[in-house]
């Protein structure tokens, strides 16, 4: 008589399509557009099988949310790790000098790990693409766990004299203008990064916002 399959192995192989499956239909979507890929497409494209796909996902419009909410979290543990490196509480960060160098080192991070990230790139051209053909849409990647940490680091700044921010959300959308949106405005192509201008604009942008909300 067989033994069974230890679960965590089953688990393991169907959290593996899984991932395939959201790959493959990523590519497909931004070189495609979503409408003209077919399940069988991504089935083929993921090498699986078409149940496999459905039974995932269920249908292409929760498919593509899917590649949505995978890439938030993708994104929101990718920055909560940097943000705890550079300005967690065991940081050391008790100067002006200190939190501009561990803003400088966050923003270089940030940088590097989303502007040049092929996945990451694909999956905003999805949305862009799917506001493109339709306005009213509402699909996006949530960071708003993101830029609420950012602001929360903010925050304990201004309160330990560090920065003047009275309104830490609000700062937290200018330093992201000014250092990773930035900087996909000026490199929009993954495959064609200058690294080193890319990390002069994520410095130049951390002085900056210390320079408008540094505490005078």
């Amino acid at each position: 008589m067989n033994e069974p399959k230890p679960v965590h192995l089953l688990s393991a192989g169907s959290a593996a399509k899984r991932r395939a499956v959201l790959a493959a239909a990523r590519d497909l979507f931004v070189s495609q557009g979503v409408d003209r890929v077919s399940m069988d497409a991504v089935a083929a494209r993921a090498q699986v099988s078409k149940a496999t796909v459905y039974s995932h996902f269920g249908d292409k419009q929760r498919l593509f949310r899917a590649i949505l909410a995978d890439a938030a979290e993708s994104l929101d543990a990718f920055a909560r790790q940097v943000i705890g490196a550079h300005l967690g509480d065991g940081a050391g960060i008790t100067s002006s000098a200190r939190l501009e160098e561990a803003l400088t080192e966050t923003a270089i991070d940030f940088g590097i790990g989303l502007v040049g990230s092929i996945e990451y790139s694909a999956v905003w051209a999805l949305v862009a693409q799917r506001r493109w053909q339709d306005p009213d849409a509402d699909d996006d990647v949530e960071t708003t766990a993101i830029e609420n940490a950012i602001a929360e680091r903010i925050a304990h700044f201004t309160e330990l004299g560090l920065l003047d921010a009275e309104d830490a959300r609000r700062a937290t959308d200018h330093f992201f203008a000014l250092t990773v949106l930035l900087a996909f405005n000026e490199q929009p192509n993954p495959l064609a990064v200058d690294q080193e201008r890319l990390r002069a604009t994520m410095i130049d942008g951390a002085r900056a916002f210390v320079r408008a909300y540094g505490a005078r």
